[in-house]
Protein backbone atom coordinates (compact mmCIF):
# COMPACT_ATOMS: atom_id res chain seq x y z
CA UNK A 1 0.00 0.00 0.00
CA UNK A 2 1.34 3.32 -1.16
CA UNK A 3 1.08 6.52 0.61
CA UNK A 4 0.80 9.26 -1.40
CA UNK A 5 1.44 13.19 0.41
CA UNK A 6 -0.37 16.05 -2.21
CA UNK A 7 -0.18 19.79 -1.55
CA UNK A 8 -3.47 21.72 -2.36
CA UNK A 9 -4.35 25.07 -3.33
CA UNK A 10 -7.93 26.22 -3.53
CA UNK A 11 -9.99 29.42 -3.82
CA UNK A 12 -12.72 28.71 -1.00
CA UNK A 13 -15.45 31.53 -1.76
CA UNK A 14 -17.71 28.82 -2.96
CA UNK A 15 -17.17 26.10 -0.52
CA UNK A 16 -18.45 25.03 2.73
CA UNK A 17 -14.94 24.35 4.14
CA UNK A 18 -12.42 21.43 4.07
CA UNK A 19 -14.02 18.63 5.70
CA UNK A 20 -16.64 16.20 3.78
CA UNK A 21 -19.65 16.46 5.22
CA UNK A 22 -22.62 13.79 4.95
CA UNK A 23 -25.34 16.41 3.59
CA UNK A 24 -23.21 18.38 1.53
CA UNK A 25 -21.06 17.20 -1.29
CA UNK A 26 -20.23 20.90 -2.10
CA UNK A 27 -16.30 20.60 -0.02
CA UNK A 28 -12.82 20.75 -0.81
CA UNK A 29 -12.17 17.66 0.54
CA UNK A 30 -15.24 15.89 -0.95
CA UNK A 31 -14.31 17.07 -4.63
CA UNK A 32 -10.79 15.94 -4.36
CA UNK A 33 -11.92 11.91 -2.73
CA UNK A 34 -14.81 11.93 -6.08
CA UNK A 35 -11.57 12.46 -8.38
CA UNK A 36 -9.13 10.28 -6.55
CA UNK A 37 -11.71 7.58 -6.33
CA UNK A 38 -12.63 7.72 -9.74
CA UNK A 39 -8.71 8.23 -11.38
CA UNK A 40 -7.51 4.98 -8.71
CA UNK A 41 -10.56 2.91 -9.31
CA UNK A 42 -10.93 2.25 -5.76
CA UNK A 43 -12.24 3.14 -2.44
CA UNK A 44 -9.95 6.45 -1.36
CA UNK A 45 -9.88 7.89 2.12
CA UNK A 46 -8.31 11.59 2.34
CA UNK A 47 -6.49 13.04 5.32
CA UNK A 48 -6.19 16.77 5.89
CA UNK A 49 -3.81 18.49 7.89
CA UNK A 50 -6.44 20.54 9.45
CA UNK A 51 -10.19 21.85 8.32
CA UNK A 52 -10.93 25.51 7.33
CA UNK A 53 -13.75 26.86 7.64
CA UNK A 54 -16.81 28.03 4.89
CA UNK A 55 -15.16 30.86 2.14
CA UNK A 56 -11.17 30.31 4.01
CA UNK A 57 -8.51 30.00 1.02
CA UNK A 58 -5.14 27.53 0.95
CA UNK A 59 -1.91 28.25 -0.51
CA UNK A 60 -0.87 25.46 1.42
CA UNK A 61 -3.14 22.57 2.36
CA UNK A 62 -1.62 19.18 3.17
CA UNK A 63 -3.07 15.78 2.31
CA UNK A 64 -1.98 12.11 1.90
CA UNK A 65 -4.14 9.04 0.65
CA UNK A 66 -3.28 5.61 0.79
CA UNK A 67 -3.50 3.60 -2.67
CA UNK A 68 -2.67 0.04 -4.04
CA UNK A 69 -2.62 1.44 -7.58
CA UNK A 70 0.80 1.47 -9.81
CA UNK A 71 -0.20 4.56 -11.08
CA UNK A 72 3.38 7.30 -10.72
CA UNK A 73 3.17 10.70 -8.50
CA UNK A 74 3.55 12.69 -12.13
CA UNK A 75 0.64 11.15 -13.39
CA UNK A 76 -1.82 11.46 -10.37
CA UNK A 77 -0.87 14.79 -10.73
CA UNK A 78 -1.58 15.80 -13.97
CA UNK A 79 -5.28 14.03 -13.99
CA UNK A 80 -6.15 15.29 -10.51
CA UNK A 81 -5.51 18.89 -12.00
CA UNK A 82 -7.19 18.10 -15.00
CA UNK A 83 -10.13 16.77 -13.75
CA UNK A 84 -10.82 19.61 -10.31
CA UNK A 85 -12.54 22.89 -11.03
CA UNK A 86 -10.60 25.74 -11.77
CA UNK A 87 -10.73 27.05 -7.93
CA UNK A 88 -8.59 23.70 -6.80
CA UNK A 89 -4.87 23.09 -7.70
CA UNK A 90 -2.54 20.18 -6.71
CA UNK A 91 0.53 21.84 -6.97
CA UNK A 92 2.60 18.55 -6.08
CA UNK A 93 2.18 14.84 -5.13
CA UNK A 94 5.23 12.63 -3.96
CA UNK A 95 5.43 9.26 -2.23
CA UNK A 96 5.98 9.23 1.20
CA UNK A 97 6.22 6.41 4.24
CA UNK A 98 3.63 4.42 5.47
CA UNK A 99 3.86 6.31 8.72
CA UNK A 100 3.19 9.51 7.26
CA UNK A 101 0.37 11.81 8.02
CA UNK A 102 -1.15 15.28 6.88
CA UNK A 103 -2.43 16.03 10.35
CA UNK A 104 -0.33 13.70 13.15
CA UNK A 105 2.97 14.62 12.06
CA UNK A 106 2.82 18.17 11.03
CA UNK A 107 4.83 20.37 13.70
CA UNK A 108 3.84 23.96 12.39
CA UNK A 109 1.19 25.46 10.64
CA UNK A 110 1.08 29.35 9.22
CA UNK A 111 -1.79 31.19 8.53
CA UNK A 112 -2.79 34.98 7.08
CA UNK A 113 -5.19 37.17 7.24
CA UNK A 114 -5.71 39.95 4.74
CA UNK A 115 -6.93 43.78 5.19
CA UNK A 116 -8.23 46.10 3.05
CA UNK A 117 -8.09 49.38 5.01
CA UNK A 118 -9.35 52.04 2.83
CA UNK A 119 -12.21 54.05 2.85
CA UNK A 120 -11.82 53.01 -0.84
CA UNK A 121 -13.67 49.39 -2.07
CA UNK A 122 -11.10 47.49 -3.51
CA UNK A 123 -13.16 45.70 -6.21
CA UNK A 124 -10.92 43.19 -7.02
CA UNK A 125 -9.83 41.94 -4.13
CA UNK A 126 -13.30 41.90 -2.45
CA UNK A 127 -13.53 37.81 -2.18
CA UNK A 128 -9.86 37.85 -0.26
CA UNK A 129 -9.80 40.65 2.10
CA UNK A 130 -11.89 41.83 5.06
CA UNK A 131 -13.04 45.82 3.69
CA UNK A 132 -12.35 47.51 6.74
CA UNK A 133 -13.12 51.79 6.25
CA UNK A 134 -11.82 52.95 9.79
CA UNK A 135 -8.32 53.77 9.93
CA UNK A 136 -6.64 51.10 11.82
CA UNK A 137 -3.82 52.19 14.70
CA UNK A 138 -0.89 49.19 13.40
CA UNK A 139 1.73 49.96 15.95
CA UNK A 140 -0.83 49.17 18.72
CA UNK A 141 -1.89 45.93 17.06
CA UNK A 142 1.27 44.83 17.07
CA UNK A 143 1.78 45.91 20.54
CA UNK A 144 -0.92 43.25 21.58
CA UNK A 145 0.01 40.32 19.04
CA UNK A 146 3.41 41.15 20.79
CA UNK A 147 1.22 39.71 24.31
CA UNK A 148 -0.11 37.22 22.62
CA UNK A 149 2.79 35.22 21.37
CA UNK A 150 4.37 32.55 23.59
CA UNK A 151 2.65 29.56 25.44
CA UNK A 152 -0.87 29.73 25.99
CA UNK A 153 -4.27 28.79 26.56
CA UNK A 154 -5.97 30.57 23.79
CA UNK A 155 -9.87 29.31 25.18
CA UNK A 156 -10.56 32.82 25.24
CA UNK A 157 -9.61 32.79 21.32
CA UNK A 158 -11.44 29.84 20.23
CA UNK A 159 -15.43 29.12 19.51
CA UNK A 160 -14.59 25.42 20.78
CA UNK A 161 -16.84 24.00 23.58
CA UNK A 162 -15.81 23.29 26.89
CA UNK A 163 -14.11 19.53 26.51
CA UNK A 164 -11.28 17.67 27.50
CA UNK A 165 -9.25 18.36 25.07
CA UNK A 166 -6.04 20.84 26.17
CA UNK A 167 -6.79 24.90 24.42
CA UNK A 168 -2.80 25.23 25.41
CA UNK A 169 -1.14 26.49 21.92
CA UNK A 170 1.75 28.17 21.59
CA UNK A 171 2.42 30.75 19.01
CA UNK A 172 5.56 31.29 17.87
CA UNK A 173 5.16 35.04 15.70
CA UNK A 174 2.66 37.48 14.75
CA UNK A 175 3.97 39.83 12.33
CA UNK A 176 1.92 42.50 11.17
CA UNK A 177 2.81 44.11 7.41
CA UNK A 178 1.53 47.16 5.82
CA UNK A 179 1.29 48.09 2.58
CA UNK A 180 -0.56 51.69 1.44
CA UNK A 181 -4.35 50.19 2.57
CA UNK A 182 -3.24 46.72 2.44
CA UNK A 183 -2.25 45.00 6.17
CA UNK A 184 -1.22 41.47 6.39
CA UNK A 185 -1.32 39.48 9.48
CA UNK A 186 0.65 36.43 9.51
CA UNK A 187 0.37 33.94 12.49
CA UNK A 188 3.11 30.82 12.87
CA UNK A 189 2.21 28.47 15.55
CA UNK A 190 1.98 24.47 16.77
CA UNK A 191 -1.25 24.73 16.17
CA UNK A 192 -4.73 26.36 15.82
CA UNK A 193 -7.88 26.08 17.79
CA UNK A 194 -11.66 25.98 16.30
CA UNK A 195 -11.96 29.57 14.38
CA UNK A 196 -8.92 31.12 16.71
CA UNK A 197 -7.13 33.15 13.99
CA UNK A 198 -10.00 34.73 13.05
CA UNK A 199 -11.11 35.83 16.31
CA UNK A 200 -7.27 36.53 16.90
CA UNK A 201 -7.81 38.95 14.19
CA UNK A 202 -11.02 40.38 15.24
CA UNK A 203 -9.24 41.14 18.45
CA UNK A 204 -6.48 42.81 17.18
CA UNK A 205 -8.54 45.28 14.90
CA UNK A 206 -10.41 46.37 18.17
CA UNK A 207 -7.18 47.19 19.46
CA UNK A 208 -6.32 48.61 16.09
CA UNK A 209 -10.05 50.87 16.16
CA UNK A 210 -9.18 51.38 20.10
CA UNK A 211 -12.11 49.55 21.10
CA UNK A 212 -9.20 47.45 23.18
CA UNK A 213 -5.85 48.17 24.47
CA UNK A 214 -2.61 45.62 24.20
CA UNK A 215 -2.78 45.63 27.59
CA UNK A 216 -6.08 43.88 27.41
CA UNK A 217 -4.45 41.04 25.75
CA UNK A 218 -3.22 39.22 29.50
CA UNK A 219 -6.28 39.79 31.00
CA UNK A 220 -8.22 38.23 27.84
CA UNK A 221 -6.15 35.12 27.93
CA UNK A 222 -6.71 34.80 31.59
CA UNK A 223 -10.32 34.95 31.28
CA UNK A 224 -10.47 31.71 29.28
CA UNK A 225 -14.00 33.70 28.01
CA UNK A 226 -14.89 33.75 24.82
CA UNK A 227 -17.02 36.36 25.89
CA UNK A 228 -14.11 38.81 26.72
CA UNK A 229 -12.28 38.26 23.12
CA UNK A 230 -13.31 40.02 19.51
CA UNK A 231 -14.96 39.95 16.79
CA UNK A 232 -14.86 37.04 14.56
CA UNK A 233 -12.96 37.59 11.20
CA UNK A 234 -14.73 37.22 8.31
CA UNK A 235 -13.81 33.93 6.24
CA UNK A 236 -12.84 35.43 3.58
CA UNK A 237 -9.46 37.07 4.40
CA UNK A 238 -7.97 33.66 5.85
CA UNK A 239 -5.53 31.53 3.93
CA UNK A 240 -3.68 28.44 5.26
CA UNK A 241 -0.54 29.38 4.04
CA UNK A 242 2.26 26.45 5.22
CA UNK A 243 2.18 23.05 6.83
CA UNK A 244 5.52 22.34 8.36
CA UNK A 245 6.85 18.81 9.20
CA UNK A 246 9.83 17.64 10.78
Amino acid sequence: MRNIKINIQYDGTRYSGWQSQEHDENTIQGKLTAVLRRLLEEETELAGSGRTDAGVHALGQVANFKTCSCMSCEEILEKLNHYLPEDIAVISAEEMDGRFHSRLNAVRKTYSYRIWNSSVHNVFERRYTWFIEQPLDVSAMRRAAAELTGTHDFRAFSSIKRGKKSTVRTIESIDIDQDGSAITLSFTGNGFLYHMVRILTGTLVEVGLHKKTPEDMKRILASLSREQAGVMAPAQGLFLMEVEYQ
